[in-house]
């Protein structure tokens, strides 16, 4: 009787209608996951294909690479990174480098040096960028630098329509115009393309109350990222990632993984944005890495990060395939790198431009064409190899010396005898770059020195560059006043303080003055280093030590007086006379070294002839003095010996700069010439 009543069938209508709603959504989730499926399979099809597919990318296509690059050792990594790129590439590229002072100054110098053909440079002040994600409290060991690419859509210029942006720590196996390919497979919707995390980050269980920030699935890795710059302006990109942020920081505090924690929060919210890229564009080797389930071949692979502050000593099957990929290229001559693309018009610089002029130039019949084709060789520059950290003072003295790879027992006696700055330029090939990086971060002494610049001039030609050498480490002194000498000369104990209050004392800020640090040498590999200028003196009494050339080349060092100097108490003036080559303390202003004299001969001499041309007062500090250590003869002076060639090309030169001393100077430089002359 009660479901005949109308409130009973009320009841009952209602039922039904609340069952078919029920019904209505459990077929829209079956269709939807239904959907989802298909999505993913489709993905998957089309990732497993990716590879076999060639990206459709014109010949000479323009494509552009995004790095945030701070300090030393990150801009070492970044040439790494840089040469795996260019060893494999056949399109034009654009580097895009977001960088502090210390990174913009060497890649700088360093892309200037090396002159890439089809290769543009730009960089971006990321001093101006920190205001954008200083607020973002962030416990990676990247620092304020691993938030920055965040902020690419207002750093990278608003015409850049689409950009790779990659991590300093990748090396590419692959043609990177293949992974630019990538962005026309976006659909409208798609501004980001990523790899899935190859961790269990994001799952939340690595460990006991591990709790990762929000992400979609594993989530994804930002060390390769393909970003529609175009489309994230479009979208507010800006607005989306800073409320994305704020959000998520009431909870979280902050982040753990920099801006990658940010991109899959905002990825979680807004998946039909993000192109899910095959896992093979980013193999990642973390700490809790399951990149191994990523490939069956290491042939299939294409992009490899070494994305654990481990690096190179990461756990992986086949971690020994991918240090020798990654060291293949630390190593690598960067020199080959220069190739042309052909068929791909490139733009040269005007140095480049020049450069080419002045080869065009060249007789090469002329019996001196390799002395002066190797004066317009370009040698690429990697200023500050290793970390510097020095405030100078204004009385401040830099010693500045060049070396290469067989002197390097040198530095370490030299850090003892020398406590204050050192600007040193070494003159090796990639690979004995790298060696002296390991030589360095094993020395004790050489670590705990971060007064030391080293600056690498990398290999190239017949000769050796002494002079140019010279001249790089000259130019990097930060110091009012240097100290030009040789790596194989040990300075007496206390030479930094004596030769700081000579430069006061002598008023050299305000004079034009070259100070002469009397030289000396031995014969023997085992000296016990005099302690005073008395202990010298007996020791040259007995035998131990001589002055300086002594045997072979008295005029080298004869005009310093050293019979005067044994008593002299007070710095005392001398003339310049023909082939003479002090070790001087001098402004930082003076002239540099000419680089035309290659290898041995001369070097030196036509730089104090250069000093005396503009009028230096040449004076002898009485106190001050310095030794040569043995060492095997180089090669070069080994080549002057044996070469009546070589020596006679070295003449040529010889009166060459005579002619353009004379030129530069006029009237008052006829001397050299006329000294010249009467030897």
């Amino acid at each position: 009787c009660l479901a005949d009543t109308p409130a009973a069938q009320v009841l009952e209508r209602a039922v039904l209608e609340s069952r078919v709603r029920e019904v209505e959504e459990e077929n829209r989730q079956i269709r939807l996951q239904l959907s989802q499926s298909q999505d993913v399979i489709a993905q998957e099809k089309s990732n497993r294909t990716e590879c076999s597919r060639s990206p459709v990318v014109q010949k000479c296509e323009l494509i552009h690479v995004a790095c945030v690059c701070a300090g030393h050792n990150a801009s070492r990594d970044v040439v790494t990174l840089v040469k795996s790129v260019l060893f494999h590439r056949r399109n034009p590229l654009h580097f895009h480098f977001i960088t502090d002072t210390v990174a913009n100054q060497i890649l700088s110098s360093l892309f200037q040096s090396w002159m890439v053909p089809s290769v543009q440079v730009s960089f971006y002040d990321a001093d101006e960028l920190k205001s954008e994600v200083s607020w973002i409290p962030n416990k990676h060991y990247s620092g304020i630098y691993g938030l920055m690419k965040l902020t690419l859509t207002k750093a990278l210029p608003s015409d850049l329509r689409k950009v790779i942006v990659l991590d300093t720590d990748i090396t590419f196996a692959t043609d990177i115009a293949e992974l630019w390919g990538i962005f026309r497979k976006f659909t409208e919707k798609q501004v980001i393309g990523l790899v899935e995390n190859q961790s269990d980050w994001y799952l939340g269980n690595l460990w006991k109350n591990h709790k990762p920030w929000p992400a979609l699935g594993r989530g994804f890795n930002t060390g390769v990222i393909l970003l529609y710059l175009e489309r994230l302006r479009r979208i507010g990109w800006e607005q989306m990632w800073r409320l994305t942020a704020e959000k998520e920081l009431m909870s979280m505090l902050s982040t753990s993984l920099a801006d990658q924690d940010i991109f899959n929060a905002f990825i979680k919210q807004n998946p039909v944005l993000v192109h899910q890229l095959p896992c093979f564009w980013n193999v990642q080797l973390s700490d809790h890495t399951r990149s191994e389930q990523c490939y069956t071949e290491v042939s299939d692979l294409k992009v490899i990060h070494w994305n654990s502050p481990k690096k190179l000593r990461v756990k992986n099957k086949h971690v020994e395939f991918f240090r020798n990929l990654y060291l293949t290229f630390l190593e690598y001559d960067g020199n080959l790198l220069r190739r042309e693309l052909f068929g791909c018009p490139s733009q040269s610089s005007p140095e480049n431009v020049q450069l080419q002029a002045a080869l065009e130039e060249l007789d090469e019949d002329d019996q001196c064409y390799d002395f002066r084709r190797e004066r317009l060789t370009a040698h690429r520059v990697h200023l500050y190899f290793l970390q510097y950290e020095y405030t100078p003072t204004e009385d401040d003295i830099t010693l500045v010396a060049q070396l290469s790879m067989d002197r390097l027992q040198m530095l370490e006696a030299i850090c003892k005898h020398w406590e204050g700055p050192i600007s040193l330029a070494l003159y090796m090939s990639d690979a004995e770059a790298q060696q002296f990086l390991r030589y360095a971060q094993a020395s004790e002494v050489l670590k705990n020195r971060k007064n030391v610049g080293y600056h690498i001039v990398y290999k190239e030609g017949q000769f050796y560059p002494v002079n140019l050498v010279r001249n790089v480490a000259l130019k990097n002194a930060r110091t009012p006043y240097v100290f030009l000498t040789d790596v194989d000369f040990l300075p007496m104990y206390g030479l930094y303080e004596y030769l700081r209050k000579s430069v006061l004392q002598m008023d050299m800020a305000h004079t034009k003055k070259a100070l002469v640090v009397p030289a000396f040498e031995t014969l023997r590999y085992r000296l016990s280093f005099p302690k005073s200028k008395a202990e010298l003196l007996s020791m040259l009494d007995m035998g131990t030590l001589y002055t300086f050339r002594y045997h072979v080349w008295p005029k080298g060092h004869a005009p310093t007086n050293y019979a005067k100097w044994r008593t002299a108490t007070t710095p005392y003036k001398v003339e310049w006379e023909p082939d003479f080559e002090p070790y001087v303390v001098v402004r930082r202003d003076c002239p540099e070294y000419d680089q035309r004299f290659v290898g041995f001969g001369w070097n030196k001499v036509s730089h104090i002839m250069e000093l005396d041309a503009q009028e230096y007062d040449l004076m002898v500090l009485p106190n001050a003095f310095m030794i040569h250590m043995p060492h095997a003869p180089s090669f070069d002076i080994s080549k002057f010996r044996s070469s009546s060639s070589y020596r006679n090309c070295l003449n040529i030169l010889k009166d060459e700069f005579h002619q353009d001393l004379s030129r530069k100077y006029g009237s008052a430089a006829l001397k050299y010439l006329t000294a010249q002359r009467n030897i």
